[in-house]
């Protein structure tokens, strides 16, 4: 009898053990691709980094075919220093083409080798530049001494704010060399290839100019009467303003629209300066907690919807492309996870759901403002000669993707029109801009598209706590299918898929792997899918899919037919 007893209360307590997992209601999603939202557009295809010179090394070059391999559409991409002085020599957050310099008597010399080498590697794979006119040559620098600075991880940033960054001594001799950068680009590249770029003056002025703000604004006359000079059709635009939503961000873009819109052109002496697009910077702030990165999303939709609301203010602008030139989760991205612990994110599943998360709301704050978003810059490239898995907030390391790079192919398999999608556990847009994604659970969310003859949908499991969690039951109901039956095919990136990461931490975190362990890692680092693709029966219009879902996860449902 005891025994008897016994065994009933151990199957008893394993009943209880057990109970939650089989009692777990699914969360449930629904997505009608009958109902439209807005255009999927490529928003997430630009990119953007600190050193041009990485671009044409070894795995710069593997990295941008790799990007411009994942995208249905040109990749625009950014870089900083293009007009520096210097040999062309890398360092972080440096770069050089030394374009111009001035002989014995002061007169200037052009030089485009290292600038056309840079784009060059642009447009043999069909990308474009979003070319920054920037930043001050040696020979024109007002305050030239010292010029390259010695930054490194760990240093106060304002050490990088060197000569480069003071306004011209002569501004006839600075719109001459922009003018002939243009005209330049159009001989070498063609008049249509050009038209279809972006130019754009300096970067954050609100730090990176030793000047007054009419000393940039005057910068910026002459630089967009010089390209426009070398060719009319040309596409130019500003500011790239750091923080935003701050209180000096938000003063120098709207004192910035104000001037563009109404003020006296210091080139021409007209009304007004041209602008095509505009353009500013949105970065999250992480935070070390108990040992623990916890994410903040909300200042960088902040910043996002500060500029949207700020260009609405002018109805003259208010159909101009919005690009926010920079939009990250936080400012350096050259600052590893050594110096900056609270970047450790950066290698693993939490940048990768992070970036699902908040591309959603990009595009949900750009339909509740009604403006024309045209891009958001990821400022993560890849840095050359690096340790593997520092930590940087790049796409690739040493050659190998980590997980981050597999969402931006999740979103180039999405196109057409965005479709109504909706998730129980979805935070509503405004909590997030209020607080983040701090509550008790994790978010479910979603965001779907539908073209043509086939559909997708993208879900993540995501926290600002960057914890793992175990799957969780996701019950997603599609409907306004128009086929009888599809092919059906998951892609995920989670711990055990699409993640060099953990990969490479099994190897025992090798500092020098192997070829074959190399190889390895580079399979590890490509997009996965869960299984094979099989057919499933659609009823009237109608499908269930169930997916388990692991905290930090993000899955791509992809239907064709």
């Amino acid at each position: 009898m005891r025994r008897s007893l016994r065994v009933t209360i151990q199957l008893l307590l394993i009943f209880i053990t057990v109970l939650p997992a089989f009692a777990q209601q699914p969360v449930r999603v629904e997505v009608d691709f009958a109902k439209k939202v807005g255009p999927m557009n490529p928003a997430w295809a630009w990119f953007g980094y600190d050193e041009p010179n990485y671009t044409y090394m070894k795995d710069g070059k593997k990295l941008l075919s790799e990007i411009a391999a994942l995208s249905p559409v040109p990749v625009y991409v950014r870089a900083h220093c293009l007009l520096c002085t210097g040999d062309g020599t890398p360092a972080l957050k440096w770069g050089s083409t030394n374009a111009y310099t001035e002989d014995s008597q002061g007169k200037p010399v052009y030089n485009w080798a290292i600038v056309d080498s840079i784009f060059d590697t642009y447009v043999q794979r069909g990308m474009k530049p979003l070319a920054q006119i920037g930043f001050m040559p040696e020979a024109l620098s007002t305050n030239p001494t010292p010029y390259q600075h010695d930054w490194k991880p760990g240093d106060p940033y304002f050490k990088i704010i060197t000569g480069w960054a003071y306004p011209p001594k002569d501004y006839q001799k600075w719109t001459d060399l922009v003018y002939n950068w243009v005209k330049h680009s159009v001989e070498r590249y063609g008049q249509k290839e050009v038209e279809s770029w972006y130019w754009e003056v300096w970067n954050e002025p609100n730090g990176y100019w030793k000047g007054t703000m009419e000393e940039f604004f005057k910068l910026y006359d002459y630089s967009a009467d010089a390209v426009k000079r070398a060719l009319p059709t040309a596409r130019i635009g500003g500011l790239n303003i750091a923080g935003t939503s701050g209180k000096t961000g938000t003063q120098w873009l709207e004192a910035f629209l104000k001037h563009c819109a109404e003020g006296t052109n210091y080139a021409t002496g007209k009304t007004g300066s041209p602008l095509d697009a505009v353009l500013f910077h949105a970065k999250g702030s992480p935070k070390l907690i108990n040992g623990v990165v916890r994410m903040n999303m909300s200042p960088q939709l902040r910043d996002i919807q500060t500029g949207f609301k700020s260009v609405l203010a002018y109805p003259q602008f208010k159909n101009l492309p919005l690009i926010v030139g920079e939009s990250d989760p936080e400012g350096c991205a050259a600052c590893g996870m050594a110096t900056n612990p609270s970047n450790a994110y950066r290698n693993g599943t939490m940048y990768s759901s992070y970036t699902a998360a908040t591309f959603a709301r990009k595009y949900a704050l750009a339909d509740q403002y009604g403006v024309n978003f045209l891009g958001a810059v990821s400022w993560s490239f890849e840095f050359e000669n690096q340790p593997w898995f520092y930590g940087f907030r790049d796409l690739a390391t040493n050659g190998v993707d980590k997980p981050v790079l597999n969402v931006f192919r999740m979103f180039g398999k999405m196109s057409g029109d965005r479709v109504e999608a909706r998730s129980e556990r979805m935070y509503p847009l405004q909590m997030v801009l209020d607080s983040s994604i701090h509550g008790e659970k994790t978010e479910i969310g979603v965001l779907a598209s539908k073209a043509g003859r086939n559909a997708a949908v993208m879900l993540w499991n995501y926290h600002d706590d960057d914890r793992q969690g175990a799957a969780e039951p996701v019950e997603v109901q599609l409907s306004g299918i128009p086929a009888g039956s599809v092919t059906f095919t998951e892609y995920r990136i989670d711990h055990e898929h699409s993640n060099s990461y953990e990969v490479w931490k099994k190897m025992g975190s090798p500092q020098q792997p192997t070829a074959a362990q190399i190889t390895t890692l580079e399979k590890a680092g490509q997009l996965e899918t869960m299984g094979k693709p099989r057919k499933l029966k659609v009823a009237n219009g109608s499908v269930r899919i169930p997916v388990a879902l692991p905290r930090q996860a993000v899955s791509l449902i992809k239907l064709d037919w």
